[in-house]
Protein backbone atom coordinates (compact mmCIF):
# COMPACT_ATOMS: atom_id res chain seq x y z
CA UNK A 1 0.00 0.00 0.00
CA UNK A 2 2.79 2.43 0.80
CA UNK A 3 3.79 2.34 -2.87
CA UNK A 4 0.61 4.29 -3.63
CA UNK A 5 2.14 7.35 -1.94
CA UNK A 6 4.89 9.48 -3.43
CA UNK A 7 7.14 11.75 -1.37
CA UNK A 8 4.74 14.72 -1.60
CA UNK A 9 1.80 12.57 -0.53
CA UNK A 10 3.74 11.30 2.47
CA UNK A 11 4.46 14.89 3.54
CA UNK A 12 0.74 15.68 3.25
CA UNK A 13 -0.25 12.55 5.17
CA UNK A 14 2.21 13.35 7.96
CA UNK A 15 0.97 16.95 8.18
CA UNK A 16 -2.64 15.71 8.33
CA UNK A 17 -1.72 13.57 11.33
CA UNK A 18 -0.47 16.68 13.12
CA UNK A 19 -3.78 18.53 12.82
CA UNK A 20 -5.93 18.68 15.92
CA UNK A 21 -9.57 17.71 16.04
CA UNK A 22 -10.29 20.61 18.40
CA UNK A 23 -9.40 23.20 15.78
CA UNK A 24 -11.81 24.74 13.28
CA UNK A 25 -11.07 24.23 9.60
CA UNK A 26 -9.12 27.48 9.21
CA UNK A 27 -6.99 26.71 12.27
CA UNK A 28 -6.44 23.19 10.91
CA UNK A 29 -5.22 24.60 7.60
CA UNK A 30 -2.72 26.78 9.46
CA UNK A 31 -1.50 23.86 11.61
CA UNK A 32 -1.33 21.61 8.57
CA UNK A 33 0.67 24.12 6.52
CA UNK A 34 3.09 24.80 9.38
CA UNK A 35 3.60 21.08 9.96
CA UNK A 36 4.25 20.51 6.24
CA UNK A 37 6.80 23.33 6.20
CA UNK A 38 4.83 25.36 3.69
CA UNK A 39 5.72 29.03 3.25
CA UNK A 40 3.34 30.28 0.54
CA UNK A 41 -0.44 29.85 0.54
CA UNK A 42 -2.73 30.73 -2.32
CA UNK A 43 -6.43 31.47 -2.19
CA UNK A 44 -8.75 31.10 -5.17
CA UNK A 45 -12.06 32.68 -4.25
CA UNK A 46 -15.38 33.65 -5.71
CA UNK A 47 -15.83 37.43 -5.57
CA UNK A 48 -18.89 36.80 -3.38
CA UNK A 49 -16.42 35.83 -0.65
CA UNK A 50 -14.01 38.78 -0.90
CA UNK A 51 -14.57 39.81 2.74
CA UNK A 52 -13.91 36.29 3.99
CA UNK A 53 -10.80 36.10 1.82
CA UNK A 54 -9.42 39.28 3.40
CA UNK A 55 -10.06 37.92 6.91
CA UNK A 56 -8.41 34.59 6.11
CA UNK A 57 -5.49 36.34 4.41
CA UNK A 58 -4.93 38.50 7.49
CA UNK A 59 -5.07 35.43 9.75
CA UNK A 60 -2.66 33.35 7.68
CA UNK A 61 -0.28 36.23 6.89
CA UNK A 62 1.19 36.04 10.38
CA UNK A 63 2.97 32.83 9.35
CA UNK A 64 2.85 32.65 5.55
CA UNK A 65 3.11 34.65 2.37
CA UNK A 66 -0.49 34.65 1.13
CA UNK A 67 -1.63 35.36 -2.42
CA UNK A 68 -5.20 35.49 -3.65
CA UNK A 69 -6.96 35.63 -6.97
CA UNK A 70 -10.69 36.16 -7.22
CA UNK A 71 -12.75 34.43 -9.89
CA UNK A 72 -12.74 37.44 -12.22
CA UNK A 73 -8.93 37.50 -12.34
CA UNK A 74 -7.67 38.38 -15.80
CA UNK A 75 -10.98 39.82 -17.06
CA UNK A 76 -11.86 36.86 -19.27
CA UNK A 77 -14.57 37.87 -21.75
CA UNK A 78 -17.35 35.52 -22.81
CA UNK A 79 -16.66 36.16 -26.50
CA UNK A 80 -12.94 35.42 -26.10
CA UNK A 81 -13.65 31.99 -24.65
CA UNK A 82 -16.80 30.92 -26.48
CA UNK A 83 -16.66 33.09 -29.60
CA UNK A 84 -19.37 35.37 -30.79
CA UNK A 85 -20.01 38.86 -29.57
CA UNK A 86 -20.56 38.09 -25.88
CA UNK A 87 -19.21 40.92 -23.77
CA UNK A 88 -19.89 39.63 -20.28
CA UNK A 89 -17.06 38.79 -17.93
CA UNK A 90 -16.59 35.12 -17.04
CA UNK A 91 -15.03 33.41 -14.08
CA UNK A 92 -11.47 32.34 -14.83
CA UNK A 93 -10.51 29.31 -12.71
CA UNK A 94 -7.61 28.34 -14.99
CA UNK A 95 -6.37 31.93 -14.72
CA UNK A 96 -6.59 31.78 -10.93
CA UNK A 97 -4.50 28.60 -10.94
CA UNK A 98 -2.00 30.12 -13.36
CA UNK A 99 -1.57 33.20 -11.15
CA UNK A 100 -1.02 31.09 -8.02
CA UNK A 101 1.32 28.77 -9.95
CA UNK A 102 3.39 31.83 -10.89
CA UNK A 103 3.54 32.73 -7.19
CA UNK A 104 4.83 29.20 -6.49
CA UNK A 105 2.38 28.56 -3.71
CA UNK A 106 2.84 25.43 -1.59
CA UNK A 107 -0.86 25.02 -0.78
CA UNK A 108 -3.97 26.51 -2.35
CA UNK A 109 -7.36 27.07 -0.77
CA UNK A 110 -10.60 27.01 -2.72
CA UNK A 111 -13.21 29.40 -1.32
CA UNK A 112 -16.68 29.11 -2.80
CA UNK A 113 -15.77 28.46 -6.42
CA UNK A 114 -18.68 27.46 -8.67
CA UNK A 115 -19.38 23.84 -9.54
CA UNK A 116 -17.07 22.91 -12.40
CA UNK A 117 -14.87 25.95 -11.85
CA UNK A 118 -13.52 24.28 -8.72
CA UNK A 119 -12.65 21.20 -10.79
CA UNK A 120 -10.77 23.26 -13.37
CA UNK A 121 -8.91 25.16 -10.65
CA UNK A 122 -7.96 21.93 -8.85
CA UNK A 123 -6.72 20.26 -12.04
CA UNK A 124 -4.66 23.29 -13.14
CA UNK A 125 -3.10 24.06 -9.74
CA UNK A 126 0.50 22.93 -9.29
CA UNK A 127 0.07 23.01 -5.51
CA UNK A 128 -2.23 20.72 -3.55
CA UNK A 129 -5.72 22.21 -3.09
CA UNK A 130 -8.04 21.98 -0.13
CA UNK A 131 -11.57 23.32 -0.12
CA UNK A 132 -12.37 25.63 2.75
CA UNK A 133 -16.01 25.93 1.76
CA UNK A 134 -18.22 25.45 -1.24
CA UNK A 135 -20.82 27.66 -2.79
CA UNK A 136 -24.36 26.63 -1.87
CA UNK A 137 -26.70 29.61 -1.75
CA UNK A 138 -29.70 27.55 -0.66
CA UNK A 139 -27.93 26.22 2.45
CA UNK A 140 -25.81 29.18 3.56
CA UNK A 141 -22.78 27.59 1.87
CA UNK A 142 -23.10 24.37 3.87
CA UNK A 143 -23.81 21.56 1.41
CA UNK A 144 -23.97 19.06 4.28
CA UNK A 145 -27.44 20.45 4.99
CA UNK A 146 -28.53 19.14 1.60
CA UNK A 147 -27.99 15.59 2.87
CA UNK A 148 -30.58 16.25 5.59
CA UNK A 149 -32.99 17.70 3.02
CA UNK A 150 -32.62 14.70 0.73
CA UNK A 151 -32.92 12.29 3.65
CA UNK A 152 -36.21 13.90 4.80
CA UNK A 153 -37.67 13.53 1.30
CA UNK A 154 -37.14 9.78 1.23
Amino acid sequence: MKSLYDETSLILMHAAEACGFSENRIEQIKSFALSAGFKRIGIANCIVFSTETRIITDYLSTDFDVFSADCKYGSLRRGDLFGGSGRGSLCNPAGQADYLNEKQTDLNLSLGLCMGHDMIFNSESNAPVTTLFTKDFTNNHNPARAVDEISRRR
